[in-house]
């Protein structure tokens, strides 16, 4: 029997609570994915160069949308600065990574993590090669000042980027801290265990 509510057109409360359960239920699969493909580095950017490929070809095709592609570009750069940055800036909280040799190793933490980068940037591919669909994005521009515009907008950031880097004496890259001696005991172990065992008679 249907309800009250449903007589003036409401939506039946079954029918929402079927809805959240299946947009929790697609939620909860698509984090799982997500998490299984975590240690995967190589094949997950394999498939982010396939995406930017076919959203590259599809825009050279309709030749149009460049709106859309220059928003996409600004959105990225953005990505990369955060990737590229140290989780704590040092001009503000004062210094994080290590610039002497006595002082404790510390890796270098992202303000961006590797996982959220890939996301976010393959995300919004995805999205801008669906609102190429719609030709509501599509404003006419002259594409290459766009284009020169955002060149000279990435290369300025880059630039103060690294002066950033060269001041605080850092890397965006963690790298381990070198133990000494310790190579060549393991590589000893090793030759050591693979050599034949000679017989005390």
């Amino acid at each position: 029997m249907r309800s009250q509510a449903n007589a003036y057109g409401a939506p039946d409360v079954d029918d929402n609570s079927r809805g959240a359960q299946l947009a929790a239920k697609f939620n909860q699969r698509y984090q799982f994915y997500l998490d299984k493909s975590v240690p995967h580095l190589q094949q997950r950017w394999a498939a982010w160069g396939g995406v930017a490929l076919i959203y590259l070809i599809r825009i050279s095709f309709l030749k149009g949308w460049y709106i859309v592609t220059y928003g996409l570009g600004i959105y990225n750069l953005n990505l990369i600065i955060g990737f590229l940055s140290p989780q704590v800036d040092p001009e503000t909280q004062g210094p994080t990574l290590p610039t002497k040799g006595n002082e404790e190793f510390k890796p270098f933490v992202r303000r961006l993590p590797e996982f959220k980068f890939w996301h976010r940037s393959i995300r919004s591919f995805v999205y801008a090669f669906f609102m190429t669909f719609f030709s509501v994005f599509d404003v006419p521009v002259f594409w290459p000042i766009l284009l020169m515009y955002w060149c000279m907008l990435f290369f300025m950031t880059m630039k103060q980027q690294i002066k950033h880097m060269i001041k605080h004496k850092y890397l965006p890259f963690s790298v381990g801290k070198k133990q000494y001696g310790k190579k060549n005991a393991s590589l000893g172990g090793m030759d050591a265990a693979k050599a034949p065992v000679k017989d005390s008679k």
